[in-house]
């Protein structure tokens, strides 16, 4: 494997890994056993989009941790908002508080299209290949991802979502 081919992708993993998951040490986590596990199945690797595979590595890990136990993110997004509170901006502060709750209150799978889409730039191909999902359902999970964090943002009752039944 060709370390410097990973490295670009690593600022962006770790700030995915701590919108995704709140904590700085779960997400610290999170980014180490996504590039383990790139190393260990870099042969399985084809030429193409190196990020789209590095992003969908990290949604098997994420998933796979979220069936072994259930976190919730409670700190901030980003060690740049943990400042805000001591520049005297309590309203920017707040904000920050308000986001962080509106995106810990959705579905691990709206949160991560609306981080992988709005947070990371990612395009919705790319969303769909490193989710594994279609882009028809990449696009609906964003439009109610974004729905329900307008509403939260805006103090409007969030309806309840869909359960899914396996």
């Amino acid at each position: 494997m060709d370390y410097e081919q990973v490295l670009p992708y690593i600022p962006n993993l770790r700030r995915y890994a701590r919108a995704l998951v709140g904590d700085r040490d779960a997400a610290d986590d999170l980014v180490q056993d996504t590039l383990e596990r790139a190393v260990r199945k870099f042969h399985l690797w084809r030429p193409g989009n190196l990020r789209a595979w590095l992003f969908s590595i990290m949604h098997n890990v994420f998933v796979n941790q979220l069936k072994s136990r259930r976190p919730s993110p409670t700190e901030e997004l980003d060690e740049n908002h943990a400042g805000l509170a001591g520049t005297g901006d309590a309203g920017a502060a707040a904000q920050v508080r308000d986001l962080e709750r509106g995106l810990a209150s959705l579905s691990p799978e709206h949160r991560e299209v609306l981080l992988m889409v709005g947070l990371e730039d990612m395009s919705y191909e790319e969303v769909s290949r490193a989710l594994g999902v279609p882009m028809g359902t990449v696009m609906s999970r964003l439009s109610r991802a974004r729905e329900r964090l307008r509403r939260h943002l805006d103090g409007e009752p969030v309806p309840a979502g869909l359960k899914v039944v396996k």
